[in-house]
């Protein structure tokens, strides 16, 4: 039995092997875990033809929206662990929808492998032109005196931009009122209308209005200023010291994958991202190049896991 077994694993390990060796042999799919058209699409499809040259092999890109992420993050968690099925990851699926919702269908640290963050992305404290605040300074003072008029605006309960408004509360001891909306669209439509007069944002999503004077920024989010935005404070620098979030995304694919293969889409990312053209492109989208190794990305996942995971239960937010 024991000489049975082992047989059986060897010849487990010899076909992954020949597997990881051969591989990409056919198309990979790219699954992205919101609808088309957002900042997550987006950079999906800015690294889908330069790893097609890479790798050799057509890069399908899947929309599969819905849960916050969770849908088409499961869907690549339950995929075939051969490197033809990987997820752009974003810090909501990977990070805080498992304090957030109250079941998950799957466990993002044993489920899913890290292959790269791409991403860091910083969010924005802005408002509408109406509001009388031209700094920070300012507008904690308007709202200490006026807390019911300036409820912020997020893409929904968890998001980005709804943590960092919460880390806001927090920091600053107020209690902003949090309007969620179902997308970052509609809560930016909203805010440049003047129907909620502030929201924290993802900075590539806002950078155009904001250079346009139809949004006022504050500060950034970040530790560190935003090339988009380098004349934008941070939170620290404009009198907030210790506030510090952001948003990231990467690139994982099933646990079981072959590391050789995890290796490879590695190694052909941060080949894509030392290219100069690229790398222009890619900062467009208010977000820095990232890259690095798995290990790396990994060790984020589990870090923002606790940070964002306390910050969810600290505001006491649940989804269903």
């Amino acid at each position: 039995m024991f000489r049975k077994a082992l047989f059986a694993s060897l010849l487990l390990v010899q076909a992954l092997g020949a597997a990881a060796s051969d591989y990409p042999s056919k198309p990979i799919k790219f699954i992205v875990p919101y609808p088309p058209g957002g900042p997550t699409d987006a950079m999906a499809r800015l690294i889908q033809t330069p790893l097609q040259a890479k790798l050799k092999t057509p890069v399908i890109i899947e929309n599969r929206g819905g849960a916050g992420g969770n849908i088409g993050t499961d869907f690549v968690a339950k995929s075939p662990a051969d490197g033809y099925t990987i997820v752009l990851a974003a810090s909501g699926p990977m990070a805080v929808n498992s304090t957030l919702y109250r079941s998950m269908p799957f466990d993002p640290m044993k489920d899913l492998a890290p292959v790269i963050q791409i991403s860091a992305f910083p969010l924005v404290l802005e408002v509408h032109p109406s509001v009388k605040a031209n700094n920070l300074k300012e507008f904690l003072a308007l709202a200490k005196a006026n807390p019911s008029e300036l409820g912020f605006a997020s893409a929904g309960n968890g998001t980005p931009q709804h943590l960092a408004g919460e880390l806001f509360n927090t920091t600053t001891g107020l209690k902003l009122q949090h309007i969620p909306y179902k997308g970052a669209g509609p809560a930016l439509i909203d805010v440049l209308g003047g129907h909620v007069k502030v929201m924290f944002d993802i900075l590539g999503s806002s950078v155009q209005y904001i250079k346009s004077d139809k949004l006022r920024p504050l500060a950034v989010t970040t530790a560190k200023r935003s090339p988009a935005l380098p004349d934008v404070p941070t939170m620290a620098e404009a009198g907030l010291p210790g506030y510090d979030i952001s948003g990231w995304h990467g690139i994982a694919a099933p646990a079981a994958t072959p590391k050789p293969v995890i290796t490879q889409l590695n190694k052909a990312i941060n080949e894509i991202f030392a290219d100069p053209e690229f790398k222009k492109r890619w900062e467009e989208l208010g977000t820095p190049i990232v890259g690095g190794t798995p290990e790396a990305f990994g060790a984020l996942v589990k870090s923002d896991t606790v940070k964002l995971g306390k910050l969810v239960k600290d505001a006491g937010v649940t989804v269903d």
